[in-house]
C-alpha cells in the first residue's frame, strides 16, 4: 500500500475501522519511508519484528479484545526502557537490554500501540539542541541547518517526519518541549509525578517526567490519559491532589503573558512578532492578557543548571558512568563537573528559595487559565551550536528551565514559521494537576489557526 500521509492516532483509527487496511500495512509503509542510517533513530526494531508485533495485536483484536491504540506506531526516547532493546542514552558504553519494559510503555503496548524502536537524544538526556549524541546531529524538520532541540531530539523528529504516529521522551529542563516547538509538534509536560518514571534512566530524579510528542492536542491528551496513573512501585511517583474538570470550550478566560521587557529573543526579533501574533488570538478566543512578574520564574530556571540540581544530576549518573568517564562526550562532561561546586549547606538552601520562589509564582497563576510564553527564544544553527554549546544551550532553556523546578504542567504548541523555515511553538504553563484545563485551552488555539483570517477577526468583532 502507499503510505499513510497523516498518521495522527484519529486518522488511523478511521483507516483501520473501515476494514479495508490493516496495521501491519501502515508498519511496512512506515519501514519504507524510514529506510536504514537515519540520525533520529539509535535503534529500529528489525522489521520482521514489527510486522509479528502487528499480527499480534490484529489477533488481540479479533478476539475481542479492547484496545485504544490498535495498531499504532510510536517510538521511545533512548532512555526509557523497552524489554528486548538496547537502552543506551546515547552512549555505547552504557547499553543494556532491560527485560522489562518502562511502566509508560507497558501501558502503551497494552493499548495495543506498535514500539517501532528507540530515538536518539542528547548524551544522558543532557542538553536542549539535539546535537550532543555520537549517533549523530538531528536537525529541524524545516531546515537542516538549524537544531531539532533536545534532549528528546530524535522522539520529535521521527514524529515530524511521519515515521511514528507519536514518540515518548522526558523532560527535565525543556527536553519535551523545546524540540516540540522547533519540529511544529503538540509538546506534553505533564505534572511531574503523574506518569510514572519506572524503567527512565534517571537524570535528576525528582523533577524528571515522560513527555509525549504528537501531531495534534486529541492525540497528546489521548496518550497522557492512557499512560497516567500511580505507580506504586516508583518512589517519585504522585497521586493526584484534586480533581480537575478541564474549562468550558468557550467563554472569557485570563492568560498570563511575558512584559515587554521580559521578552529575550537574544537577537531574532522576528521570533517575538509570532509571539505578539500568539497573544492576539488567544485574545479573539476569549482571553484578556495580564502581564506577570517573570523574576521569579527566571531565577528558578537558573538553579537548573547553576544551582545544586546539578548535583542531583551528577549523583544519578555517578554510579552509572563510574569509571567510564572517557565514554562521556566532553560537553556532558564539562556539564556534570560543575556539581562539584556544591555542597549540602547550599543545597538546602537552595531548596528553600525555590520554595519562596514556587509559592510567589503560583499565587500570579492562580486566577489565570495559563501563562503563555514561547517554547523557546529562537532557534540557532547546528554549527552556532557547536561553536558555543553551555552558553547557546542555556539560552535555549530561557522559558523552560524552571517549569518542573516550580512544580508546573505545561503543553507546548504550534505558533508559526520563521522565515528561515523552522517552526516556532508558544507553551501553556499553569500549577501541577492542571494538565486537561491546558488541553482544553490548547485545543480553542488551535481550532482558531486553522480558521480564515476573516471568520476570525468577525468572531472578534
Amino acid at each position: 500500500m502507499r503510505a499513510v500521509a497523516d498518521l495522527s492516532v484519529q486518522v488511523l483509527e478511521r483507516i483501520y475501522a473501515s476494514g479495508r487496511t490493516k496495521p501491519r500495512d501502515v508498519v511496512a509503509a512506515i519501514y519504507d519511508r524510514i529506510g536504514s542510517g537515519r540520525p533520529e533513530w539509535i535503534y529500529q526494531r528489525p522489521r520482521v519484528e514489527a510486522l509479528e508485533a502487528c499480527a499480534a495485536v490484529e489477533q488481540r483484536r479479533v478476539s475481542g479484545e479492547p484496545l485504544p491504540l490498535y495498531g499504532i506506531p510510536f517510538g521511545v526516547k533512548d532512555n526509557i526502557d523497552v524489554a528486548g532493546m538496547p537502552t543506551t542514552a546515547a552512549c555505547e558504553a552504557f547499553a543494556y537490554v532491560p527485560e522489562r519494559d518502562a511502566r509508560c510503555v507497558e501501558y502503551l503496548l497494552q493499548a495495543g500501540a506498535i514500539c517501532l524502536g528507540k530515538t536518539n537524544l542528547d548524551q544522558f538526556a543532557t542538553g536542549l539542541s539535539g546535537v550532543r549524541s555520537p549517533y549523530g546531529a538531528c536537525s529541524s524538520v524545516g531546515n537542516s541547518l538549524y537544531v531539532s532541540g533536545g534532549s528528546s531530539s530524535g522522539s520529535a523528529v521521527a514524529v515530524a517526519l511521519g515515521h511514528v504516529s507519536f514518540a515518548l521522551g522526558t523532560d527535565t529542563g525543556g527536553s519535551g518541549r523545546i524540540p516540540a516547538g522547533f519540529n511544529g509538534l503538540v509538546g506534553v509536560k505533564p505534572t511531574v509525578g503523574r506518569l510514572s518514571s519506572r524503567g527512565l534512566v534517571p537524570n535528576c530524579p525528582i523533577i524528571d517526567c515522560p513527555s509525549i510528542f504528537a501531531l495534534t492536542v486529541e492525540d497528546g491528551s489521548r496518550i497522557l490519559k492512557i499512560t497516567d496513573g500511580f505507580d506504586a512501585d516508583d518512589p517519585f511517583s504522585r497521586r493526584a491532589i484534586r480533581s480537575i474538570s478541564p474549562p468550558p470550550d468557550a467563554g472569557p478566560f485570563r492568560f498570563g503573558v511575558l512584559t515587554v521587557e521580559d521578552r529575550e529573543w537574544h537577537g531574532m526579533p522576528e521570533c517575538g512578532r509570532l509571539y505578539e501574533t500568539a497573544i492576539q488570538r488567544f485574545v479573539e478566543i476569549g482571553g484578556m492578557p495580564v502581564e506577570i512578574d517573570f523574576a521569579p520564574f527566571r531565577e528558578a530556571g537558573q538553579m537548573l543548571f547553576n544551582g545544586p540540581w546539578i548535583a542531583e544530576r551528577s549523583a544519578a549518573l555517578g554510579p552509572i558512568v563510574g569509571d567510564r568517564q572517557d565514554a562521556l562526550l566532553d560537553v556532558t562532561r564539562a556539564v556534570l563537573a560543575t556539581a562539584q561546586r556544591y555542597d549540602a549547606a547550599k543545597a538546602f538552601a537552595a531548596m528553600h528559595r525555590l520554595a519562596h520562589l514556587r509559592l510567589a509564582v503560583w499565587r500570579q497563576l492562580d486566577s489565570l487559565s495559563a501563562l503563555v510564553v514561547p517554547t523557546a527564544s529562537r532557534p540557532f544553527t547546528i554549527e552556532e551550536m557547536n561553536a558555543d554549546p553551555i552558553r547557546l544551550n542555556n539560552q535555549l532553556g530561557h522559558y523552560s528551565y524552571f517549569a518542573n523546578l516550580l512544580d508546573l504542567c505545561a503543553m507546548a504548541i504550534p505558533n508559526g514559521v520563521l522565515s528561515c523555515g523552522v517552526p516556532m511553538g508558544i507553551t501553556l504553563l499553569a500549577p501541577a494537576w492542571n494538565d486537561e484545563n491546558l488541553a482544553a485551552l490548547a485545543r480553542r488555539f488551535a481550532a482558531d489557526r486553522h480558521k480564515p483570517q476573516r471568520e476570525r477577526a468577525a468572531a472578534a468583532g
